[in-house]
């Protein structure tokens, strides 16, 4: 079945093939140039386990489905040791339903819900990866952190300073949410999209409200869509603005900290001014939205982005001469593009490693349909690269801002649809909903039952692959570079807990 983005089908219209053929054709298809999988989850029935497959293609910018069910006590045969980005996917599954993976490497828990199927996985019997040997030593950190920081373990594997492995253990804090989201939909489940990750409010909010939207055969007006896209743009520049804070502070350049704390202050306040929240909680709503940018909205976002984009330029400029700064980010915490590729990471973080993926282009949503949005990458894949690759997509955002602003203006007046909180879902849909966050690639996939309400909701945040990314980074550097790697990639711990 091939459908594309916020496009649903008719799950009665899908074939169900045997296991085995489902693990062939799912393979195969990830095989095909420019494929990675968007989602992969099973869903408990009476006396069986449905699986569904989601599998994007970037350069036929459609979604192949694939599905298969099989009994309460069989196997599947594993993907991952062909496609090893599938490897959180199936560790999910598994925790869940306890469904065992043949061939798979290594089943480890990737949270501890609530609700996992196994009650006798927890974190102080996780199993980390081990090398014997009198030469290395061990060093945990977390998982409680110093601050307001989520907690999260890392454990690394030192040869003196120099680090060989690095293991992530996430998943303390689990709440509930794709739980949750479950039923009718109504406002405080579109509450509960914009916590998902705090810092991507927009991006998850209106993945959220255009699977609605597409559930409901709502289509919403030019200008709503350019509000949506506007919105989205600025919560990039803030963070990335605020970013590149981060990254001055760990190597001590404060004027660059504060200088770039100040301009991430100007965007959020800008978003504030629009809707009353700095991080754009309310903004966006299914069916409309309460409040329209008018013409005086749209001045002071004019006016403050040119403001806060030209001295980031001038901070930008700065940095890149600076030999100081150079030296702890050039060649430090390199993710090479074949690792991007294996790994699956989205974004930024698969961008600055040379990987073309951008669902802004290869699977459009909102206005960026009706627009040409050209991908940016970085080649190098090292802090420096990452770094790069925000100074290029803040440019970008702010000229997708101004285009979004112009075309806003050419419609007249202001969107006066009110957002309905209740639509009347159309029965038995599967539907994927995909937008680019700041971070990447951010997934809602939503399965209604016979009366039309949401009977599974399935939520993924590019936090969910780009971790792996990090602990590729850290190989061979030195257990002091972590911190910068770190924030290089600034990962969301409740976007991957959920």
């Amino acid at each position: 079945m091939k459908t594309k983005n916020n496009i649903p089908v008719d799950i009665k219209a899908i074939t169900f093939l045997s296991k085995d053929d489902f693990h062939a054709t799912v393979s195969e298809r990830l095989s095909e140039k420019g494929a990675h999988c968007i989602a992969y989850y099973a869903v408990k029935n009476e006396d069986s386990y449905s699986f569904f497959c989601g599998i994007a293609n970037d350069f036929l910018h459609d979604i192949d489905v694939q599905a298969t069910k099989i009994g309460l006590s069989e196997e599947m045969n594993s993907l991952v040791p062909a496609h090893n980005h599938l490897h959180i996917f199936e560790r999910e599954i598994h925790e869940q339903y306890d469904i065992r993976f043949v061939n798979n490497p290594w089943l480890k828990p990737v949270r501890y819900s609530h609700d996992r199927c196994n009650k006798e996985k927890t974190p102080d019997n996780y199993p980390f990866f081990s090398i014997e040997s009198d030469e290395l030593h061990e060093v945990g950190v977390g998982p409680i952190h110093a601050g307001i920081i989520e907690p999260g373990h890392f454990r690394f594997i030192c040869e003196g300073e120099k680090v060989l492995h690095l293991e992530i253990v996430l998943g303390y804090q689990h709440r509930g949410i794709e739980m949750m989201m479950r039923g009718t939909p109504d406002l405080r489940k579109m509450l509960l999209s914009e916590t998902i990750a705090g810092d991507s409010a927009v991006a998850h909010s209106l993945a959220y409200a255009s699977v609605i939207e597409a559930l409901s055969d709502f289509v919403p007006s030019d200008r709503l869509q350019l509000e949506r896209c506007i919105a989205l743009e600025l919560e990039r520049i803030a963070i990335h603005v605020g970013d590149t804070s981060a990254l001055c502070l760990d190597v001590a350049y404060q004027l660059g900290q504060v200088a770039c704390e100040a301009l991430r202050t100007i965007v959020i306040n800008t978003l504030q001014m629009w809707c009353g929240n700095r991080f754009a909680k309310g903004l966006v709503r299914p069916c409309g939205t309460n409040y329209p940018a008018d013409r005086l909205i749209c001045h002071k976002i004019r006016e403050n982005l040119l403001e806060t984009v030209s001295r980031y330029r001038d901070i930008a400029k700065k940095l890149l001469s600076l030999p100081s700064l150079l030296a702890r980010f050039e060649d430090v915490g390199i993710v090479t593009t074949g690792q991007a590729q294996l790994a699956g990471l989205t974004g930024l973080s698969a961008r600055a490693s040379g990987l073309e993926r951008d669902i802004r282009k290869s699977h459009p949503f909102q206005y960026y349909c009706q627009i040409n949005n050209d991908i940016t990458v970085e080649k190098t894949g090292d802090i420096l690269s990452r770094l790069k690759q925000r100074m290029s997509e803040i440019e970008q955002s702010y000229a997708l801002i101004n285009i979004f602003l112009d075309a806003l203006e050419q419609t007249g007046g202001t969107d006066s649809s009110l957002p309905g909180y209740s639509p009347l879902l159309k029965p038995d849909q599967l539907c994927f909903s995909l937008t680019e966050g700041w971070r990447g690639e951010v997934c809602h996939s939503v399965i209604t039952g016979s009366s039309g309400e949401i009977s599974f909701y399935k939520i993924k945040d590019p936090s969910l692959h780009n971790w792996f990314g990090l602990a590729l980074a850290v190989r061979n550097q030195d257990i002091s570079d972590f911190p910068i790697c770190n924030k290089s990639f600034n990962l969301s711990y409740c976007g991957f807990d959920l």
